[in-house]
């Protein structure tokens, strides 16, 4: 049987590093975490400093309760942009947070399926974002790189669950790739994660798909669009679309139990979270 489900959040590591991470996480009673590396926003990729302090970091993480820990890659970086110049920095900046991730030993890298554009052939953005991915999970081996699916829209190369398998399988179903499923995002998608019978049909297809293996991490985000809106706009939980009652039975799912965490991307401040995360915990007890 599944054990109990890790529920954590994303927290701001920035000018404390994965030590004041780990406090944050703790005053909001999180299980797991997840952190940028770098900049959200920009191109930099980790400075230097967080290479050389890597091992005392590791070492203070685990010292702090070794809660599962997830690295996520900068918003810029595109696996399946059309303009060649921009997937090379893509895979540049992938490949130097992964190895960060390498050397502290993060569960997983989350990388955005991407988009090519509404102008290019599906069959051409697929091996585009294949190789970006391949490329930035060359150099990964304790860590794992995780696909996530995105909102929807014009070029979108994975955004349901039959092109997630698309993906996986235009990467070779390389065993260093996992996925990310985003609550939000797969809601603005078109599925009814709203209803039990809704949730319970797409982790149903997720199984007839053989991707519930791979599902290694939940992003849990009630969403502030509708369903279907294709909207990446996320609410805090009980506070959009997907409701209470949803996000109880996708915690029941047993691929949610399996995954190694489900972490908030919630945009309330600290003290929203805390309540999220104790909600959340109060629905994966069960009824």
């Amino acid at each position: 049987m599944p054990g109990p489900v890790r529920i954590g959040a994303h927290v701001s590591s920035r000018g404390r590093g994965l030590p004041g991470a780990a406090r944050s996480a703790s005053a909001l009673g999180a299980d797991a975490v997840q952190v940028f590396a770098s900049n959200p926003r920009g191109w930099a990729p980790p400075p230097a400093p967080s290479f050389d302090r890597a091992a005392a970091d590791a070492a203070a993480w685990r010292a702090a309760g070794a809660r599962p820990l997830f690295f996520h890659a900068p918003y810029p970086l595109n696996v399946a942009s059309a303009n060649a110049e921009f997937r090379a920095r893509s895979i540049e900046l992938g490949r130097m947070t992964a190895a960060l991730a390498e050397a502290v030993g993060v569960e997983g890298l989350v990388i955005h399926a991407g988009s090519a554009g509404d102008a290019t052939p599906r069959s051409e953005a697929l091996s585009r974002a294949a190789a970006t991915i391949l490329a930035i999970a060359a150099g990964v081996e304790r860590s794992r790189v995780l696909i996530e699916l995105t909102a929807g829209g014009a070029g979108s190369v994975a955004a349901t669950l039959a092109e997630a398998r698309e993906l996986f399988d235009a990467c070779g179903d390389d065993p260093h790739l996992g996925l990310c499923l985003d609550t939000c995002h797969l809601f603005a998608a078109g599925y009814a994660l709203d209803a039990p019978e809704g949730v319970a049909a797409a982790f149903g297809e997720l199984h007839d798909l053989g991707l519930d293996r791979r599902l290694a991490l939940v992003h849990a985000n009630d969403s502030k669009g509708d369903r279907g809106s294709r909207l990446d706009r996320h609410a805090d939980i009980g506070d959009g679309g997907i409701g209470v009652e949803g996000f109880r039975a996708i915690l029941a799912q047993p691929a949610v139990r399996r995954a190694t965490a489900v972490i908030l991307e919630t945009p309330g401040d600290d003290a929203r979270r805390a309540r999220d995360i104790a909600l959340l915990k109060e629905l994966a007890s069960g009824p």
